[in-house]
């Protein structure tokens, strides 16, 4: 591409010698037609350097070929439509009002950002979680319901709960809230 103007060139497969170049301006367009009835053909204008022109055709063996083909023409022309309009806009910023976002004297805004502590001595009502080995931690209790103190008073454990059995250098901190570890593989 130069400019807005696409050329398509036709070049020999082995040598690379230019066979024929199709300037496109504009797409879709007389420089390149697609077949009505395949997705794989198109018909391109032709043009040498002394102005001569000449309609062949190109077909794509692979669907595939054919859709990169016309994408990439589509993808230039939008370009250019970008660029034609960036250009207008640079030319004449005046058209639409500009909007002043800025703050008025005098003005102020407040905001309220969950779980910031309040200002001079007001109470936090947020709750400490507890903490587990591994840096997770629990959430709280649904409330109205029964802390775990209430069910084992005294950190007993329940008899209907197994203790978890223990590898070898592997300290449980608290057996009720520690996953179950496998059993320790006999020695061979």
């Amino acid at each position: 591409a130069k400019g807005k103007t696409a050329f398509i060139k036709l070049e020999d497969k082995t040598s690379g010698e230019l066979f024929a170049q199709a300037p496109v301006e504009q797409f879709p367009g007389i420089a390149v037609e697609s077949v009505t009835d395949s997705s794989r053909y198109f018909v391109i204008r032709i043009e040498d350097e002394n102005g001569r022109r000449a309609f062949i055709g190109v077909g794509f063996v692979d669907r595939g070929d054919a859709f990169d083909f016309n994408v990439a023409l589509q993808d230039h022309f939008k370009w250019v439509k970008q660029q034609s309009e960036l250009a207008r806009e640079a030319e004449s910023p005046a058209q639409g009002p500009k909007l002043d976002l800025g703050f008025k004297e005098g003005q102020t805004i407040k905001l309220n950002i969950a779980n910031m502590k309040k200002k001079e001595g007001a109470a936090a009502n947020t709750r400490p979680r507890p903490a587990v080995p591994g840096g997770l931690s629990l959430l709280p209790p649904p409330p109205g319901g029964k802390s775990s103190s209430s069910l084992c008073p005294s950190g007993e454990r329940p008899s209907s709960v197994p203790a978890p059995a223990q590898l070898p250098g592997t300290p449980i901190t608290d057996s009720l809230l520690s996953w179950p570890q496998p059993a320790a593989a006999p020695a061979a």
